[in-house]
């Protein structure tokens, strides 16, 4: 290359570094200028906005002030008012206060005209009690002594007249309680003595039957005794024997075997015992179907057979003429009704009303009370422990545990004590009935008498123009008195004296 060359292109080369150096430095101080006017720019965006927020800033600060100036205007003017209410009612309590001091004065000088008059009544009293004890030639101790002595005389016959009545209350409820526990005891309990509950009568066709049925030297009627388990009472009644037994089972048993003999007519000591022998097993399934009826009609159904068929037993069984099955059905019946009503359980009540009289089915081989041995024998063969309480509970031997014992002695009670259920004498009755409302009419005054409750009460309607309110307790006394004079009755009865006064008119 020639030096020429050389220099031209060293030329070139400075020319075209000096031209990228000022090209570089244009290319700087443009983009420091771009740079400087964004950064103006930015600058200016910045205080705009500042500017703006701090008029907003102001803006609310004005805002807040005002409101808080109106609160506290507002609470100025609140304060005020209540201000100007206390002293309203300051005011008012001093007004209050005069008033209550001058309301004091006034009440002291009342209190001392009050006190002053007291004085003198005290002193008039004294003065009318000194004329009278002049005038009575009495004392007021003496008169008192006096008053004491007639109102403890009347006292000491109201009690004892109370006393007899508990007496005879008691001796009539001791005599009752005893016949049924004879009752009870004869049935379960033989014994040499024949009372009118264990006598079955069979009629005969003729006087001729009396003596084959007695037999050769006596043997017809041993074999049946021996076979039956019953006593044959051969008398002077016309037509007719007795078989007595305690048992009403085995008396049943001889009824039916004796009254079959009679009809087949051959009777000797083989056929005896035979007759017997299916009779026995007649009345075992008649006492079997007796029980599972009494329970289908009683509605009480999970029974042991065989407790069905101690029940079946008590188709033979009475008190006071009370059938005990019919009644321990009626009693189930009514611990059904008792329960609903009351919201007890409806199935254990009906069972404890059912089997409660259980124990009068078994004999004297078992000692104890019937509701004990019923109890037992119930809870042996699976029946509910609430229904075994009310079994043994029902005459308070134990205690009542549940609601439904309490039922079943309840619906016991109603059983027995209903009308009609137990045997009485109905004309007796009803002359009860009329001789209490005959004698409450024949004293003066009465208009109207009513005996209700199966005679344990008589309600009396007096005239109110001739009986006052003193003389109705009086007239009461006076009934009572001459019912316990005069008649005959169990318990006691009540006599309620109603007066009344009405005032009527009529708007035309």
């Amino acid at each position: 290359m020639s030096p020429l060359n050389l220099i031209i292109d060293f030329l070139v080369l400075i020319v075209g570094v000096t031209a990228g150096y000022f090209f570089h430095r244009y290319q700087a101080d443009r983009a420091a200028k771009a740079r400087q006017e964004k950064a103006d720019d930015i600058l200016k965006a910045a205080n705009s906005q500042a500017r703006m927020i701090e008029s907003g800033a102001r803006e609310n600060a004005t805002k807040i002030i005002q409101a808080a100036e109106s609160e506290i205007k507002e609470r100025r003017i609140e304060l005020n008012r209540e201000a100007d209410r206390l002293d309203k009612r300051r005011v008012e309590l001093d007004g209050r206060f005069d008033k209550m001091e001058q309301r004091e004065q006034t009440l002291n000088k009342r209190q001392s005209q009050v006190d002053r008059r007291g004085n003198e009544i005290d002193k008039l009293y004294e003065e009318q009690v000194k004329k009278l004890e002049q005038i009575a030639q009495l004392t007021q101790e003496d008169a008192r002594k006096d008053l004491y002595a007639a109102v403890e005389k009347e006292a000491r016959g109201d009690m004892a007249r109370i006393i007899r009545q508990v007496e005879a209350e008691a001796r009539e409820e001791g005599e009752k309680r005893a016949r049924k526990l004879i009752a009870d005891a004869i049935q379960r309990v033989a014994s040499e003595h024949v009372a009118e509950v264990t006598r079955a009568v069979v009629t005969l066709p003729s006087e001729e039957m009396k003596g084959r049925i007695v037999g050769r030297n006596g043997r017809n009627i041993k074999a049946f005794e021996q076979a039956a388990g019953v006593d044959v009472i051969v008398d002077d009644t016309p037509d007719s024997v007795t078989i007595s037994c305690f048992d009403s089972v085995r008396r049943e048993i001889g009824r039916r075997a004796l009254a079959k003999l009679i009809l087949d007519g051959r009777i000797h000591p083989a056929h005896i015992e035979k007759i017997v022998e299916d009779e026995t097993k007649a009345v075992e399934k008649i006492i079997n179907e007796s029980g599972e009826q009494a329970a289908y009609d009683a509605n009480v159904s999970g029974l042991h057979p065989e407790v069905l068929r101690m029940m079946g037993r008590l188709k033979f069984r009475t008190s006071y003429g009370q059938n005990q099955l019919a009644h321990a059905v009626e009693v189930s019946k009514l611990a059904g009704i008792l329960a609903a009503e009351i919201g007890a359980n409806v199935e254990w009540a009906k069972q404890g009303g059912f089997l409660h009289d259980i124990g009068k089915a078994m004999d004297h081989n078992q000692e104890g009370t019937h509701a004990g041995l019923g109890a037992e024998f119930c809870k042996r063969y699976g029946v509910n422990p609430i229904v075994v309480n009310a079994i043994a509970s029902h005459h308070h031997e134990v205690d009542q545990e549940t609601v439904e014992a309490v039922i079943a002695e309840a619906a016991y009670a109603i059983s027995g004590a209903r009308p009609g259920a137990r045997r009485e004498d109905l004309e007796a009755y009803i002359k009860r009935i009329r001789s209490l409302e005959e004698m409450s009419l024949s004293f003066d005054g009465v208009q109207q008498a009513f005996a209700i409750q199966a005679g344990r009460e008589v309600r009396i309607l007096v005239k109110p123009d001739t009986i006052d309110d003193l003389a109705s307790a009086r007239l009461a006394r006076d009934i009572a008195k001459k019912i316990e004079e005069t008649m005959q009755y169990p318990g006691q009865i009540r006599v309620t004296v109603i007066r009344e006064t009405r005032a009527t008119e009529y708007a035309k």
